[in-house]
């Protein structure tokens, strides 16, 4: 059964980001496989930490966590009860000295916010980037914002450029505006947007980590779009190639599923981007991720899958 959407108390929970960073707690969080996997092993079927129950998900009853991280759970409204079987619906993970709330194992509301490997990974290309670039970064963009990781990282990096995080998931925004907070970049705003129909200007950095994948379930935070799965990535690069200053750049992570040694995403792009004016350069970050899904009808078709970063900027 999915879980129903979440309404939380951005206060409460706020509160609670900053007691646990207090703490020094820390987690990095693994892929669904991984994470199922660990907790399917007997010793790990009730939790007995704040880890277990902030990073694993793992149920668990009174006086496993102290009182006030109890209360703040339950004022922030992220904690379900069924007798002594106690469930987070968040999870705090770290990233870059930061702590960044998003949804719980398993990811199956309609409203899920994800974090993984990929966020890791898409934030540190955009923190590459920042450091390389020739000029620095006066206007930026988190497109599908998530958690809103890719947007803080710009942030602290570009410490005068005015950063967006936008995003249609309402939840996205609640935990990005608690993350931005606990991250002290105050010159990050949080925006509700269908890609960049609900903002205005020209950015001179574009980033965005959006879903990929082919999900016969259409989970939002997770279906990529069409038959490959790469619809919303090329809507990015469209949204991009009109919305990019001279000199701006799109850094996009997304990954791909490759038939008989060809990435369709690669091609894909390539068209998009041929009357565009943009130079791009496209490369595998990772070539074999989610081993898993080959198992499934949707990628029965495929080799293998991975993850890419493309990179387009428009000349000055």
């Amino acid at each position: 059964m999915t879980r129903p959407a979440l309404a939380v108390d951005g206060d409460a929970l706020l509160r609670l980001g900053a007691m646990l960073k207090s703490t020094g707690y820390t987690f990095s969080t693994v892929t669904p496989a991984t994470h199922a996997r660990v907790n399917r092993r007997p010793e790990n079927a009730r939790a007995r930490s704040l880890r277990d129950v902030l990073g694993w998900s793992r149920p668990f009853g009174p006086g496993v966590l102290p009182d006030p991280i109890v209360e703040l759970m339950d004022q922030a409204g992220v904690l379900d009860r069924d007798g002594d079987e106690w469930r987070s619906r968040v999870r705090f993970s770290s990233y870059d000295g930061e702590l960044l709330v998003h949804s719980a194992f398993p990811t199956d509301a309609a409203d899920s916010v994800f974090l993984g490997p990929d966020t890791y990974r898409m934030a540190d290309a955009a923190a590459a980037h920042v450091r390389s670039r020739q000029w620095p970064v006066r206007r930026a963009v988190d497109i599908g914002c998530g958690t809103g990781a890719g947007a803080i990282t710009v942030a602290k990096r570009a410490s005068r450029a005015d950063v967006l995080a936008v995003d249609i998931n309402e939840t996205a925004l609640a935990f990005a505006r608690v993350n931005i907070v606990l991250a002290g970049v105050t010159q990050v705003e949080a925006v509700r947007s269908d890609l960049l129909g609900g903002v205005d200007g020209t950015f001179d950095l574009i980033i965005s980590n959006p879903p990929f994948m082919i999900d016969p379930a259409g989970r939002a935070y997770r279906d990529g779009g069409g038959g490959t799965g790469h619809d919303l990535s090329l809507a990015i690069i469209d949204a991009a190639a009109e919305r990019l200053d001279p000199g701006g750049t799109l850094v996009l992570f997304s990954g791909a599923g490759i038939v008989d040694g060809v990435d369709p995403l690669r091609t894909a792009a390539e068209e998009r981007l041929a009357d565009t004016g943009l130079t791009w350069s496209y490369r595998e970050v990772d070539p074999d991720v989610y081993g898993e899904e080959l198992d499934g009808e949707a990628y029965r078709h495929a080799e293998r899958l991975a993850v890419v970063v493309l990179t387009a900027t428009r000349p000055a």
